[in-house]
């Protein structure tokens, strides 16, 4: 086994051992991006430089840390200081800030070993990253086929073996719908977990940063790392985080499980509901109790969250007017020309969509109409999965409706490819934790199991996923690309 396919758990215990340097390590990564980097377009910019001072620096001075000296990649809207970030925007091609991200500071004094920025959707706005400004990512399963969004460079970088781990952001499914995509473990923590200080902004009140692993063990490890209350985040929870990785045994006897009838229906793929009760009936001869339920409100999801979240998308990118922020038309001549050219050239056209979407619905004649109506929606489906948890543990449901699609087939057919966060978006309404884990394949292309936990219960979610990995060992699976042998 080449290193880069190793866990984080494997590749730790190889430095403790010093059987392997940081150094050799980081090297061996950085030639696997060489290699396959230009079928997939994971990277918007690589730091080999840094990687390589980083791990010389801790070769020389060792730490008994979990992800000391492991190589990973941040997706590009997280800040990191004195390193570009885009958001794979025009807008920010030339941003480089004076600060780190509270996550990339957490990594950073893990001793972890930065490889660089990851491609996504233009400011987080979409579910394929088709709509990056410097380039579309593919699927190392299939070339042809999408590696999801907006953390498609996240998750892809770390199934062709380009990082070990990487970190997104979700706002209706931006981790676990491209993790399920390209067959990996990836986590949205609840609400308020981790801290967003640093992580610029989609939608902020849906916005939360996660995890793209390998594994759930290596998916713990990393949210051990970045989990807690930081004062800079005003919507951070002020609570006790636990050990993760502690008491995660897989036992699930007892557990009780629901699965939502609402998320098996006309919307998912036969093929992808068939693969996703079968693992619920695995769960059953596990010890666990599974039962169906109904969250009805989950049907009117997608088009609140549309609403809400272009709403406080239109208010976010306000401030890129060419005047403080962003990319500035230095030929107009006046200021109302300053503002429209910068942004005209700054935002590419579904950003420019959703902030002109999200400028109406916000109008005073929209409001309540709109806007006002979508929130309480929100809290219905909030009260939702309120009612399920009051007599189940866990819910369980398909990632995503269809395996990866195709690059380029729903152009000009936005309202299909939106559907594509149906199964995802009901989470992050409810500010409740949500995991995806690899649950076998449909005609060679990975299917993902969506995992649904109480507020700030990862700990069990991560052991119920555990329990399934223990079972299947289709998170070993690996896409062949050049270089593979």
């Amino acid at each position: 086994m080449q290193l880069y396919d190793m866990t984080i758990s494997e590749l730790s215990t190889l430095i403790k051992e010093r059987k392997v340097s940081a150094q050799e390590l980081t090297r061996a990564y950085l030639q696997r991006i060489d290699e396959v980097e230009k079928q997939v377009g994971a990277f918007i910019t690589r730091t080999d430089e840094l990687a390589l001072q980083q791990a010389g620096d801790f070769d020389n001075n060792p730490v008994d840390k979990p992800l000391a000296g492991i190589p990973y990649g941040l997706k590009d809207n997280i800040c990191t200081r004195g390193v570009r970030t885009t958001c794979a925007s025009k807008m920010l091609a030339d941003f480089v800030p004076t600060y780190n991200a509270r996550v990339a500071a957490c990594l950073q004094a893990q001793q972890g070993i930065l490889l660089g920025k990851l491609n996504m959707d233009e400011f987080a706005m979409g579910c394929s990253t088709e709509s990056s400004a410097f380039q579309t990512t593919s699927n190392p399963w299939d070339l042809q086929r999408v590696a999801g969004g907006s953390s498609g460079g996240s998750a892809a970088a770390v199934a062709a073996g380009e990082v070990a781990y990487a970190l997104g952001t979700d706002t209706g499914g931006s981790i676990r719908q491209p993790a399920a995509y390209c067959g990996l473990t990836g986590l949205k923590p609840t609400y308020g977990l981790v801290s967003r200080f640093g992580a610029i902004a989609n939608t902020s009140s849906l916005d939360q940063v996660g995890v793209i692993t390998r594994d759930v063990r290596d998916c713990a490890l990393v949210l051990n790392a970045i989990a807690g209350y930081d004062p800079q985040d005003g919507t951070s929870a002020n609570i006790d985080v636990p050990d993760y990785t502690a008491d995660l045994s897989g036992d699930i006897k007892g557990l009780r499980i629901a699965y939502p009838r609402e998320y098996f229906r006309d919307n998912t793929d036969t093929a992808m509901v068939e693969q996703v009760k079968r693992a619920l009936h695995e769960y059953e001869q596990l010890g666990a109790i599974v039962e169906e339920v109904s969250l009805p409100y989950s049907e009117y999801a997608l088009p609140a969250y549309y609403i809400i979240s272009r709403a406080e998308a239109s208010t976010n990118l306000a401030r890129y007017d060419g005047v403080q922020f962003g990319l500035r038309d230095l030929q107009a001549d006046n200021i109302a020309d300053l503002y429209a050219n910068s942004r005209a050239v700054g935002f590419g056209n579904e950003v420019k969509l959703r902030i002109l979407f999200g400028s109406y619905v916000l109008s005073a004649d929209s409001y309540e109409n709109y806007y006002l109506k979508a929130m309480k929606v929100r809290r219905l489906i909030h009260d939702d999965f309120t009612r399920v948890f009051e007599n189940f543990d866990i819910i369980i449901t398909p990632t995503t409706p269809t395996t990866a699609f195709h690059r380029d087939e729903f152009r000009g057919d936005l309202l299909s490819l939106y559907r594509n966060d149906i199964l995802t978006v009901p989470v992050n309404m409810a500010g409740l934790p949500g995991m995806s884990v690899p649950c076998g394949f449909i005609d060679g292309l990975p299917a993902g199991m969506q995992l649904i936990g109480k507020p700030f219960h990862e700990k069990m979610l991560l052991n119920t996923a555990l329990a399934y990995e223990q079972v299947h060992d289709y998170y070993k699976a690996r896409p062949i690309l050049g270089g593979d042998k």
